[in-house]
């Protein structure tokens, strides 16, 4: 995979953002597509072109690694659909070490759409959804070395994703 989506001539930032860009418009989310299948592992959703955001996420991460690129996994705790009366779900995202600017950057690769639009900056977050603190939803800022036992534990112990995604979503960490 990594011998087809880069070349010797990139940069680490034209890296991570190719790879990026990879995720979030070749690999289709899961619910946009309303695929039963569970994808876990990097390899699945290569395999299978689609994820819910845990599995797109350990498909970055695991891109990126391969190049020698730090990334780790961060979470934020989101309405379900639109209120909190309808539910909370944790949702992944990634962030990465970028070395030429010193710092870590995060990155949402759920795939946009309609109402969605994350970009890669490495001058201010462009991710897929904005918390919003005064309903409970929250931006958890730690970076996390492995995916969260919660995120990998939902996808291991279940068999359809559309179930999953309606009632079986850890909604804290």
């Amino acid at each position: 995979m990594n011998e087809q989506l880069f070349n010797r001539k990139l940069t680490e930032v034209e890296k991570v953002e190719k790879a990026f860009h990879y995720v979030r418009d070749q690999i289709s989310h899961s619910w946009d597509i309303q695929s039963q299948k569970v994808t876990r592992k990097a390899s699945e959703v290569l395999e299978h072109g689609m994820g819910i955001c845990y599995a797109k996420s350990n498909l970055l991460a695991a891109i990126l690694r391969r190049e020698g690129i730090p990334t780790g996994f961060c979470y934020q705790r989101l309405t379900l659909f639109d209120t909190p009366e309808e539910g909370f779900c944790i949702h992944a995202l990634n962030a990465v070490y970028i070395e030429p600017e010193q710092k870590w950057i995060r990155l949402d690769a759920r795939g946009n759409k309609e109402g969605i639009d994350a970009k890669f900056s490495l001058d201010e977050e462009k991710l897929a959804f904005k918390v919003r603190p005064a309903i409970g939803e929250i931006d958890y800022k730690t970076i996390y070395s492995k995916p969260h036992p919660k995120t990998m534990k939902v996808l291991q112990t279940h068999r359809d994703m559309i179930e999953i995604y309606v009632h079986y979503l850890p909604d804290e960490l």
